[in-house]
């Protein structure tokens, strides 16, 4: 099973649309879900991230192999993304959280839970447009550890 669990939801049709497409094509390989925990919204930016960090801890069990989404995370390309994620659920995890932090990023409590620390680029993105580009990759992974032409 793999799960996305991020901070806050779509607020675009064109993003929710892109993530359903990748979420019914992902579904044909395994069992998939994204659980979106409240965004923290106050004048205390500090708070907000313990909050933020407490709900996402809340969602994620001692069984799961968790991956956190950071700027200074390890930087690989889609073959190495799909290598962790068949090493991973071939040898001791059936369960993968990728998980996405809130605009102002993410706990220290939420980056000690971590097993892996994953960047995608020193860039910025969107949060919700990370999530469809996660969701992307995590597809492309799965065609790639099924011998199936869609990575390139």
């Amino acid at each position: 099973m793999i799960k996305i669990l991020c901070v806050g939801k779509i607020k675009e049709r064109f993003f929710t649309e892109g993530i359903l497409e990748y979420q019914k094509r992902i579904d044909a390989y395994t069992k998939f879900s994204i659980l979106e925990v409240k965004e923290v919204n106050t004048s205390d930016i500090n708070k907000n991230i313990k909050d933020e960090g407490n709900n996402l801890l809340s969602k994620i069990t001692d069984d799961e192999f968790v991956v956190t989404l950071e700027i200074l995370g390890k930087m690989i390309d889609s073959v190495e993304l799909a290598h962790l994620i068949e090493e991973k659920m071939t040898y001791g995890f059936s369960k993968i959280t990728f998980v996405i932090g809130g605009s102002n990023g993410l706990s220290d409590d939420v980056i000690k839970r971590s097993n892996y620390h994953l960047s995608f680029s020193k860039f910025t993105f969107p949060h919700q447009l990370m999530r469809l580009v996660l969701i992307e990759q995590i597809y492309r992974a799965l065609t790639i550890i099924n011998n199936k032409e869609y990575h390139k």
